[in-house]
């Protein structure tokens, strides 16, 4: 049997695949894992003490608007990764841009203050918790986003795994927002951006294990 013959022969029973298969794939894990956040984030710490007024505060919009517009690159990144010629350079330039902007903010804030306020508008009340809870909430949106993608074909593995970690980090932060009492642009650039950052990076430590064919 030669070389023609084999591949007639093994691709002979092979059915057809919906041109959007990894996007569904890919949308049905991280979906999933996003439901079980939230309920964690519901059960456990519960919402805004004043949710209601909160809810349409600036400060409640700005982490929404940071959380997601990082969220929707990591997802872009996230998905042509899992496609065998990624190129990752170009999908992980995107989050340089929120991030950019909600640094001016930031130092916009910290300029129209008394310099003896900075640390407490920095570091707010609680900056442990915010990075811990996050990092625990994440869990589940990045187990769902890595079982989806081990059916898949990555070959840029750490590459792959910082994105499913800065996805699951983004969106871990945006559900963390329903309950964080801070207020400042400051304390979200700096510890909200530092969580996502910590998932990232074990994403791109720990997923590789998993996603090798």
């Amino acid at each position: 049997m030669n070389t023609d013959e084999l591949i007639k022969k093994l691709s002979s029973d092979a059915s057809a695949v919906s041109p959007r298969a990894l996007e569904k794939r890919m949308a049905l894990g991280g979906v999933s894992g996003v439901f079980v956040s939230a309920a964690i984030v519901i059960l456990w710490l519960g919402f805004h003490p004043d949710f209601e007024t909160a809810a349409i505060s600036s400060a409640f919009l700005i982490k929404m608007a940071y959380t997601a517009a990082l969220a929707v690159g990591a997802v872009a990144a996230r998905v042509h990764l899992m496609r065998p010629d990624a190129k990752p350079a170009v999908w992980f330039a995107f989050p340089v841009i929120p991030f950019a902007l909600l640094g001016l903010l930031a130092m916009a804030e910290l300029a129209g203050a008394p310099r003896e306020d900075w640390a407490s508008i920095a570091l707010g009340q609680s900056v442990a918790a915010c990075i811990v809870r996050i990092s625990i909430i994440s869990v589940p949106v990045f187990l769902g986003l890595l079982v989806a993608a081990r059916r898949l074909a990555p070959t840029r593995l750490r590459a792959a795994g910082a994105a499913i970690g800065f996805a699951s980090g983004s969106l871990a932060a945006g559900l963390y927002a329903l309950h964080c009492i801070e207020s400042s642009a400051s304390f979200i650039f700096l510890w909200y951006s530092l969580a996502i950052a910590l998932a990232a990076a074990i994403g791109a430590i720990v997923a590789p294990l998993f996603l090798r064919w």
